[in-house]
């Protein structure tokens, strides 16, 4: 039986503040594409400014400069969304964009999100232990990272260690199989024929485009939607996130200029920290084309996709 050729697949991804949406929107306008987000954060509603969610929404989904973006307000804020829920999600969404006769763009910088993808890896399929959650939701970021560290070596090199959710369910894994969360992984035949392209900035560069993005959401009105939402629903795992969880200190009190620049100046480190984080964990996947250039991307994507 003659194999059927598999549904193409560009990917591009990078660090916070790369420019990953403006290269794939400019390569999917450039090549009939759709957009599938794979931002751990844009598929939460509510959470808007914080996570440089695109503006315009349609019936179709959102849509940057004619470019469709899936993916995108998948959840409330109130769910647990896994990466083996986004898995099952994006490759949905990606096949209807290949039944479209169009091509599909991933792109985003979490990790683990573009791997269960572009990998097909199934997850450990454990039923969630809530007496053991209840515990571990008590400690600290910095405590559950001690643990993690202690049942699995491999997986806290790799886990966002700023992601309380995906530590506890990283940890629950380990203690109730006896196995590391990264041993519980499976990997299975690839289901898309896939393009990696991460991009290239410097560290000097990257830095002061994470800056002038930070005061970009301050001016948008990132204070009021963290304050609003940090009020409704608390310290939840989702506002466990960089440009959120910065303003909990602040609840309570009237802000000043000295307040709002201590408080920039804690998510500059803590995007910092991040994006290095980031460009490790693609680092160890010698699949990945690098670029610095949008020329150097279409080269690629144009050999690939003839």
């Amino acid at each position: 039986m003659k194999n059927i050729p598999k549904q193409k697949l560009v990917v591009i991804l990078g660090a916070t503040a790369a420019g990953k949406t403006d290269l794939g929107v400019w390569l999917a306008k450039k090549y009939n594409g759709e957009v599938v987000s794979a931002d751990s954060r844009l598929v939460y509603r509510e959470m808007n400014i914080g996570t440089a969610k695109p503006k315009n929404e349609s019936s179709d989904g959102f849509i940057t400069n004619g470019v469709i973006h899936h993916m995108i307000n998948e959840s409330s804020l109130k769910k647990i969304y896994t990466a083996a829920v986004f898995k099952k999600r994006a490759i949905s969404e990606i096949k209807k964009i290949g039944r479209k006769n169009k091509n599909a763009f991933l792109v985003g910088g979490t990790g683990l999100y573009i791997d269960a993808v572009v990998d097909n890896i199934d997850f450990p399929s454990i039923l969630p232990n809530n007496e053991l959650r209840n515990v571990l939701e008590k400690k600290t970021l910095e405590e559950l990272v001690y643990e993690y560290g202690l049942l699995d070596p491999l997986g806290v090199e790799r886990i966002d260690k700023n992601n309380k959710r995906r530590l506890i369910r990283a940890i629950e894994v380990c203690r109730l199989t006896g196995k590391s969360f990264w041993e519980n992984r499976r990997l299975n035949d690839p289901i898309f024929d896939c393009l990696e392209i991460g991009i290239k900035v410097e560290r000097d560069e990257l830095a002061d485009r994470i800056k002038k993005r930070i005061n970009r959401m301050i001016k948008d009105g990132l204070q009021n939607e963290a304050i609003n939402l940090i009020k409704k629903y608390g310290e939840i795992s989702p506002l466990q996130t960089i440009g959120y969880q910065e303003w909990k200190d602040y609840i309570t009190k009237e802000i000043d200029k000295k307040d709002i620049e201590e408080i920039k100046e804690r998510i500059f480190l803590n995007t910092n920290k991040f994006s290095k984080r980031q460009i490790t964990w693609f680092q160890k996947n010698k699949k990945i084309h690098w670029i610095k250039t949008k020329k150097e991307a279409e080269k690629l994507v144009k050999e690939f996709l003839k």
